[in-house]
């Protein structure tokens, strides 16, 4: 699972440990609120909630607050200053979770009255659009880094990070599996700035000045959402599958041709889906960028953390 040396560099919990480090921080979130922010096929449970999302939302907390007393620190000493967010960024495979992390901690960190205005942005919003990745013959490797326009992601993150009022984000939309034209997020002097997406801890081109910049560079905190891989290519059929019955069922879904396969059809091409594409993305972009995180959460069967690795 992880090599030697890769543990070198953590701090390694279990599951009862980590939840230890909870510190008697209450769980606020609801029932009725989780449902909201479950995943499909993720059986999220309010213990899952209490066990290792208390414990996460305390440390960032923790980070947060040390950020602001530095701020205000320096703030002092200029005479002056402004309103810089804390920007987290989740990583991790196609399945295995991110968007539900990413919403569970938003709800958990929005409650802290440190930081009331926590915004949570995709990484989909700045895929090229699909007429360009069709020019650039490339709608194969959506996904993958060069399908990306990270220099308007960055732009938009320099922005964000700048100060700067009302910073508009693309957005993308999964039924017709395209960026949608003329619309935006706007997003507005955030305390926290979360960033989910595939290639938010990976290498980018160079930009027009020769220099090569990452999006990393932009993260306060960075967070690896981790499985085997053969948990996650069954995570990813059987999300097939679901899609199958629900959004592939629109008739305006990119994917509607796929809603009247048989099972057996439908768990072919899904494999086939995964083994081509997302499988290789995984291996060739993606993965061995598991080491860059700050933390790591390893999940088992049924989406349960098993166990979470902090950076020393």
């Amino acid at each position: 699972m992880f090599e030697e040396q890769q543990l070198r560099s953590y701090l390694t919990f279990d599951r009862s440990s980590w939840s230890r480090l909870r510190n008697s921080v209450p769980l606020t979130l609801t029932e009725g609120e989780l449902q909201g922010l479950r995943g499909i096929n993720e059986a999220i449970s309010l213990e899952e909630v209490r066990d290792i999302y208390l414990p996460l939302s305390r440390l960032v907390n923790l980070y947060v607050k040390s950020r602001q007393d530095r701020r205000k620190v320096t703030g002092e000493f200029l005479g002056h200053s402004h309103k810089i967010p804390f920007f987290i960024g989740i990583a991790g495979s196609v399945a295995v979770g991110k968007s539900t992390t990413a919403r569970i901690l938003q709800a958990l960190l929005d409650r802290w009255s440190e930081h009331p205005k926590v915004a949570l942005v995709t990484t989909d919003g700045f895929l090229y659009p699909n007429a360009e990745l069709k020019k650039r013959n490339i709608m194969h490797r959506k996904g993958f880094p060069e399908s990306y326009d990270v220099r308007t992601l960055i732009r938009f993150m320099a922005d964000i990070k700048a100060g700067q009022r009302q910073v508009k984000a693309p957005v993308y939309s999964h039924v017709t599996y395209d960026i949608m034209p003329n619309q935006h997020r706007v997003i507005d002097q955030p305390d926290i700035l979360i960033l989910e997406g595939l290639n938010v801890l990976q290498a980018n081109p160079t930009d027009d000045a020769g220099v090569r910049r990452f999006v990393s560079d932009y993260l306060d905190f960075s967070i690896y959402v981790d499985a085997e891989i053969s948990q996650l290519e069954q995570w990813y059929i059987q999300r097939f599958l679901d899609f199958r019955k629900g959004a592939f069922s629109d008739p305006d879904s990119y994917f509607n041709h796929y809603a009247d396969l048989d099972d057996d059809e439908a768990v072919r091409v899904a494999r086939e889906i995964w083994r081509t594409i997302n499988l290789v993305n995984l291996e060739d972009n993606i993965l061995h960028t598991r080491n860059k995180a700050d933390l790591i959460l390893h999940k088992g069967a049924s989406h349960r953390m098993e166990q979470v690795l902090l950076r020393h």
